[in-house]
């Protein structure tokens, strides 16, 4: 009988989080989840997750929980946004988040390197390009980190994908469009504001990422011509329109 593998999932309570975790845990897999509140906990023994209540900045802490997953796969699925979006929250979460992705990333990184991890494969976005030709690709430029708007979150975003592009591992960076679905705020896509991606086709591309690819960087979002998947659909057989059973 083979012995079981094991994923480590950085931010498992998260919308995207819930939806891999019950994924992989049907797969077959051991997941190992992460979370802040242990008020979740509970429902992540219902998914059939071994909790660890953790904060991505104590770095101490985060090396300990990886070391003693022993993970094949460490997957960052952090973020620090409000249910929703709510705009009257977001000034100050989209500081948060550009903190999370360069701080926590690089605490992350760490771990999964030290605990002898094969493979990372994190979360990014596939709405903060430059404006050019489209359909914009991984090569495509990031929007100007001076930006008045998005500059910081582009610059945060270029950190986070550039920490997993040199860490020493196979590093595969998913660049998701605004996600909808269940657990995001969000019933239908928001296609006026970004290409988007529904939570259960996010998550399945993480779950493809586990074994299929080499280390990169893919556009993960519905068909839009603003941003092109192609890469991730031919890599890795992804397909927009995977819904969980």
């Amino acid at each position: 009988m083979c012995e079981q593998k094991t994923v480590f999932i950085a931010g498992a309570s998260g919308a995207i989080g819930r939806q891999l975790s019950k994924i992989l845990v049907n797969d077959g897999w051991r997941v190992v989840g992460t979370t802040r509140t242990a008020g979740k906990t509970a429902m992540m023994k219902e998914l059939g997750v071994e909790p660890v209540i953790v904060d991505v900045f104590d770095e101490n802490k985060l090396a300990q929980a990886v070391r003693e997953a022993q993970p094949e796969v460490v997957i960052h699925q952090l973020t620090d946004l409000p249910y929703g979006l709510d705009p009257e929250l977001m000034e100050a979460a989209l500081v948060r988040n550009a903190i999370l992705r360069e701080v926590g990333t690089r605490n992350l990184v760490a771990a999964a390197c030290a605990a002898g991890a094969k493979r990372l494969i994190a979360q990014s976005i596939a709405f903060v390009f430059e404006p050019g030709p489209t359909p914009f690709t991984e090569e495509s430029p990031l929007l100007n980190f001076e930006d008045p708007g998005y500059g910081p979150t582009s610059r945060a975003v270029a950190n986070l994908e550039q920490q997993v592009m040199d860490a020493p591992l196979d590093g595969l960076v998913l660049r998701y469009g605004l996600i909808y679905g269940p657990g995001t705020g969000f019933d239908s896509p928001l296609t006026e504001i970004a290409a988007t991606v529904h939570v259960d086709a996010a998550a399945h591309a993480a779950r493809l990422a586990i074994t299929n690819g080499t280390r990169g960087i893919y556009n993960v979002t519905d068909p839009d011509e603003r941003v092109s998947s192609r890469k991730a659909e031919e890599t890795f057989g992804w397909t927009a329109d995977f819904r969980a059973s």
